[in-house]
C-alpha cells in the first residue's frame, strides 16, 4: 500500500501536465475577491529535490520540466526558428524558477507548494498524505512557510477527508486528485469519490490526473469521468498528453524493455471558462518539446 513513492517521478510530463492545468484553473479562480477552499486528495512530499537518488534513479525529470527548462525561448518550429511559450506554460515555468535560485534546476514544487504560491489569506488549504515519510516530510515542508492556520497537513485517506468536508465553508473549492493507481480498485475508488462529491458540492471544480497504460480500467476512467459529469449537468475538460508509443521492445539479451508511462491525462469538471482556450495552445507545444518519437500526441475534449 505505501510502496508508491512521487519523489521518483517529480518533473514528469505527466506532472508537467498537471501542473499547468492546476495552476491555470486555480490562477482564474483566485481573481475573485470570495475565499476559495483547496484540497488535495494525495499531496506527496510537497517539493522535491531533482539531484537527489530518488530523480537520478529514475531520470523521468529530464524527459519533463529539465527539457522544459532547456528551452528557453520556447519549442523549436525549425532548426532555424523557434516560438515562445504560451501564457499557460510559461506561467507553470515562472512558478518552478521561484523556488530556484540563480538558474538553479534542483527544486520541484509539488501540487501543495503551487498551490500556496497562489493563496490568498482569506483562502484555505487542507492537504492530505497516508504515506508515512511522505507525509512527515509534508508537515517538515510545509512547516517551514509558517502559514499558520491556513494550511492543514492531514494524515489520514484524502477521498474520505474530502467527503467529511465538502461542502466547504466558503461554498467555493477546487480539488485536486491524483493517486498513485497502483492498484487496480484506485480507478474505481476515485469514479465513485466523484460522484460522491458531486452530490455534496456540484459547483465545487474538480481536477483528476489519471495514467494512460495499456489497462481497461485506465481506459474506462474518463469515459466514467465524463458520465458522471453529464448526469450531473456539469460542464468538463478532458485533456491528454502523449510523449512516447507504449510498445514493449525485447532486448538483444532476451530481456523486455517497458517503456514507463507513456501518457496521462487530467479531467475538469467545472472548469474555468478559459482554461479550455489556454490549454488548446500549450498541449502543441508540450508535444513539440516533450515528445519522445512519433507517437506524441495530445487529445482535448469538452462539454457543450
Amino acid at each position: 500500500m505505501f510502496s508508491y513513492r512521487h519523489a521518483f517521478h517529480a518533473g514528469n510530463h505527466a506532472d508537467v501536465l498537471k501542473h499547468i492545468v492546476l495552476l491555470a484553473t486555480l490562477r482564474r479562480l483566485t481573481q475573485k475577491e470570495t475565499p476559495l477552499a483547496v484540497f488535495d486528495t494525495h499531496a506527496g512530499a510537497g517539493l522535491y529535490r531533482l539531484d537527489s537518488d530518488y530523480s537520478a534513479t529514475s531520470g523521468e525529470a529530464s524527459e519533463g520540466i529539465l527539457r522544459l527548462l532547456a528551452q528557453p525561448g520556447g519549442p523549436p518550429l525549425s532548426e532555424s526558428r523557434a516560438q515562445k511559450w504560451c501564457e499557460a506554460i510559461q506561467d507553470y515555468l515562472d512558478v518552478v524558477a521561484r523556488f530556484n535560485r540563480a538558474g538553479a534546476k534542483t527544486i520541484y514544487p509539488g501540487s501543495p507548494f503551487i498551490i500556496q504560491d497562489l493563496l490568498r489569506e482569506r483562502d484555505k488549504l487542507k492537504l492530505f498524505e497516508l504515506h508515512p515519510t511522505d507525509g512527515k516530510n509534508l508537515t517538515g515542508n510545509i512547516a517551514q512557510l509558517e502559514a499558520g492556520r491556513q494550511i492543514a497537513v492531514l494524515r489520514e485517506d484524502g477521498f474520505e477527508g474530502t467527503r467529511r468536508m465538502l461542502p466547504p465553508p466558503q461554498r467555493r473549492a477546487l480539488v485536486i486528485c491524483d493517486p498513485s493507481y497502483e492498484m487496480k480498485s484506485d480507478y474505481a475508488q476515485v469514479a465513485q469519490w466523484i460522484s460522491d462529491a458531486l452530490e455534496r458540492f456540484a459547483v465545487g471544480t474538480y481536477l483528476v490526473w489519471y495514467p494512460i497504460i495499456p489497462r481497461p480500467e485506465a481506459h474506462g476512467l474518463p469515459r466514467r469521468l465524463r458520465t458522471l459529469a453529464d448526469k450531473a449537468r456539469r460542464p468538463w475538460i478532458n485533456a491528454s498528453l502523449t510523449v512516447k508509443g507504449s510498445k514493449i521492445t525485447r532486448l538483444p539479451d532476451g530481456r523486455e524493455q517497458r517503456p514507463g508511462l507513456p501518457a496521462s491525462g487530467m479531467f475538469v469538471i467545472n472548469p474555468p471558462f478559459t482554461l479550455r482556450a489556454q490549454l488548446a495552445e500549450a498541449l502543441p507545444q508540450l508535444v513539440a518539446a516533450l515528445g519522445q518519437d512519433r507517437h506524441a500526441a495530445y487529445a482535448l475534449d469538452s462539454s457543450g
